[in-house]
C-alpha cells in the first residue's frame, strides 16, 4: 500500500469515527437527556464526559493530523478540500474544547449540588456547540470521502491505456 493510501485509510477512519460518533450522540444520547427528569441528566452527563474524553480528543486529533497529512501528501482540489477537512475537525475540537468542555465542568458541579435557575439556557447553549461540533466533523467526512473518490479516479485515468 502507498503512504497516500494509508493516510486516506486512516483520514477515512478517524474523520469517519469521529463523525459517528458525535452523530450518536446528538441524534441519541442528546436526545434522551431532554426527555429524562433533570437529576439523571446531570448524573449521566458527568458520567458520560469523564468516560469521553481521552476517546474523543483522540479521535479530533487523529482525524485533523491525517486530514492534513493528506492535504499535504495531495495536490490540486484534493489537496484543497483534504485542508478544508483538516480546519473542520481542528473547528469540531476547538468547538468542544472552548464550548461544551467548561459546560461539562459546570454540570459536574450541577449533579452533586443543583442546577442554577438559568440551567436550561446553558443546556441548550450546549446542545448548540454540539451540533455545531457534530455538523463540522460530519463534513470533514464528507470531505475526505471526496478526496478518495478524486484519488480513486486518478489512479483510474492513469491505468488507462492509450
Amino acid at each position: 500500500m502507498s503512504k497516500i493510501g494509508f493516510v486516506t485509510g486512516i483520514a477515512l477512519l478517524s474523520t469517519g469515527l469521529l463523525a459517528g460518533a458525535f452523530g450518536y450522540g446528538m441524534v441519541n444520547v442528546a436526545a434522551t437527556f431532554d426527555v429524562v427528569p433533570l437529576d439523571v441528566r446531570l448524573t449521566f452527563h458527568s458520567a458520560l464526559m469523564q468516560r469521553n474524553g481521552v476517546v474523543m480528543q483522540t479521535a479530533m486529533g487523529l482525524a485533523a493530523i491525517s486530514s492534513l497529512a493528506l492535504a499535504f501528501l495531495s495536490r490540486g482540489r484534493a489537496r484543497q478540500l483534504a485542508g478544508a477537512a483538516a480546519v473542520l475537525a481542528v473547528t469540531s475540537f476547538l468547538v468542544t474544547r472552548f464550548g461544551n468542555v467548561p459546560i461539562n465542568g459546570r454540570i459536574k458541579v450541577w449533579a452533586v449540588t443543583s442546577a442554577p435557575a438559568d440551567h436550561a439556557a446553558i443546556l441548550d447553549q450546549w446542545e448548540t456547540y454540539n451540533v455545531v461540533r457534530t455538523v463540522a466533523a460530519l463534513a470533514a467526512f464528507v470531505l475526505v470521502i471526496a478526496v478518495s473518490r478524486l484519488k480513486l479516479a486518478d489512479r483510474a485515468l492513469v491505468a488507462q491505456p492509450g
